[in-house]
């Protein structure tokens, strides 16, 4: 990956607004990476600074070896799961509803 799709899938993660989620496919095609599995590594590498919460898997479910963590977090957002899987139709962000 170049340094180039690196910060697009930083800087559209940090867009990501308290109270929204967006799938790691999301991520990807906005930052025109050609899989989404660069987004997760992004996160893992260079996301610490990062609402790494507010990105899920593409059926609302969150990371396992973080998920009461990544559920309490999206919680005190105003995002609620039920059986621990976010609702992507209630609560996916929409990129071209930003106001810039």
């Amino acid at each position: 990956m170049d340094e180039e799709t690196h910060e697009w899938i930083r800087e559209y993660i940090a867009a990501v607004p308290a109270g929204s989620v967006a799938s790691y496919g999301d991520i990807a095609a906005l930052a025109g990476a050609s899989n989404p599995r660069i987004v997760g590594w992004v996160l893992k590498e260079d996301g610490f600074d990062l609402p790494w919460h507010r990105i899920l898997r593409a059926d609302g479910t969150v990371a396992v070896h973080k998920q009461q963590e990544q559920l309490d977090r999206l919680r005190a957002e105003g995002v609620l799961a039920k059986d621990s899987k976010i609702d992507m139709k209630v609560y996916r962000w929409d990129p071209d509803s930003r106001t810039n």
